[in-house]
């Protein structure tokens, strides 16, 4: 039985490295086009909008705050895709993004407010996993490793 369903088995194709390089390149990726990209390129327009002001939940300033989510989504966003410093660049982006839920959000997750409660809760999940896995062998951390002490 086991050689006939042996295209089901997890030993013999497992490449977790290869999983993570895909959860990297499409989760932060998706991150940096979505969230950096607007931030980075429309920046100013973002931070002097008196109509629907950048929220600033911890009152230093509109400018301040839009920085440290500009870092978050686009810059760390990049770091993670290419596997560089990614556990510092995904911990910096967790706890932005759950800054965001908690203050801006409310920890809405059901109902007519929660426009993005199920991203936010992927999102933060899988950069969670990051900080606790790395970014595996197809990053630019594991090039920069000292391979004799593995």
């Amino acid at each position: 039985m086991s050689k006939r369903l042996g295209f089901l088995s997890t030993k013999k194709y497992t490449n977790v490295d290869l999983g993570l390089l895909g959860i990297r390149v499409i989760v932060a990726g998706t991150l940096v086009l979505k969230h950096g990209w607007e931030k980075a390129f429309d920046f100013h327009t973002m931070a002097t909008n008196t109509r629907l002001p950048f929220p600033d939940p911890f009152h230093m300033g509109v400018t301040t705050s839009l920085t440290i989510a500009l870092i978050s989504d686009f810059y760390c966003g990049i770091f993670v895709v290419l596997g560089l410093g990614t556990r510092f660049a995904a911990a910096f982006s967790f706890v932005s993004i759950m800054v965001a839920f908690i203050t801006v959000h409310h920890f809405e997750y059901f109902g007519p407010r929660a426009d993005h409660g199920e991203i936010i809760i992927l999102m933060l999940g899988v950069l969670a996993g990051l900080i606790a896995s790395g970014p595996g062998r197809y990053s630019i951390d594991y090039l920069l490793t000292d391979k004799k002490s593995e």
